[in-house]
């Protein structure tokens, strides 16, 4: 899949900002600058640019020019998921991989109507006891061996890992975590839940690299009593 030019010019005007070549504050390339840096035209310059604005990496000062966010440049935030037990204590288990091409799904890919996905259902356990229920799209392409026993997709990261070579954990993704109340009926009787407790739902995207192509799409479902994060914000 071809990357549009713009995206190339944005996502190397990103890599530069992320890297530490501008300072907090610091006044970013001009229009002319970057027609003449990457050999583009001015609309090319301008949208790209507009992607870096509307995600916080740059912003405007009118009659003065574009400048290095202090908020995004100057702030490292991590989140990240507290297990309130050892992970020697999980195990998974693949309930189904069926092939589909649900039109809301398709859209959240990025895929046309006419491809197709495998969605992957697991329940993860501590010990005995079900605290995650999630489903996985996965586009069609990077299902390697679906007829394969449900036990192969155990863990999807290490089918894209021995696959196609693809390291899941290093790749770009957004991700929302909100409450759910009341839990789906479905996902409260894997969970083995009471129909009026809630649930947190995670809705994750990652997508490729270099490319913006969406590799995976997860919603996760999981039981109140597991969940517990932390939120970690180092300065610059």
């Amino acid at each position: 899949m071809k990357i549009p030019k713009y995206q190339q010019v944005q996502n190397d005007l990103r890599h530069q900002i992320i890297s530490g070549k501008f300072e907090n504050g610091d006044k970013f390339y001009t229009e002319a600058e970057l027609t003449k840096l990457y050999n583009v035209s001015s609309i090319t310059v301008i949208r790209a640019v507009n992607e870096l604005v509307k995600d916080g990496y740059l912003v405007r000062q009118q009659g003065k020019g574009t400048f290095v966010s202090r908020s995004r440049k100057g702030k490292l935030v991590e989140f990240s998921d507290i297990e309130v037990f050892s992970l020697e204590e999980e195990s998974v288990k693949v309930l189904t991989c069926e092939k589909g091409n649900d039109p809301r799904i398709l859209e959240e890919l990025s895929l046309d109507k006419t491809s197709y996905y495998y969605k992957i259902i697991r329940v993860r356990y501590a010990k005995d006891a079900p605290y995650i229920y999630q489903q996985s799209y996965i586009p069609a392409r990077y299902i390697k061996n679906p007829e394969a026993p449900l036990s192969h997709f155990q863990s999807i990261y290490q089918r894209f890992k021995l696959d196609f070579n693809l390291h899941m954990s290093e790749e770009l993704y957004s991700e929302t975590n909100e409450v759910v109340f009341p839990t789906p009926t479905e996902v409260a009787t894997h969970l083995q839940m009471a129909k009026d407790e809630p649930s947190i739902l995670q809705i994750r995207t990652t997508k490729r690299t270099g490319s913006e192509e969406v590799l995976e799409y997860i919603e996760t479902y999981k039981h109140w009593k597991f969940f517990k994060f932390e939120i970690v914000a180092n300065k610059h």
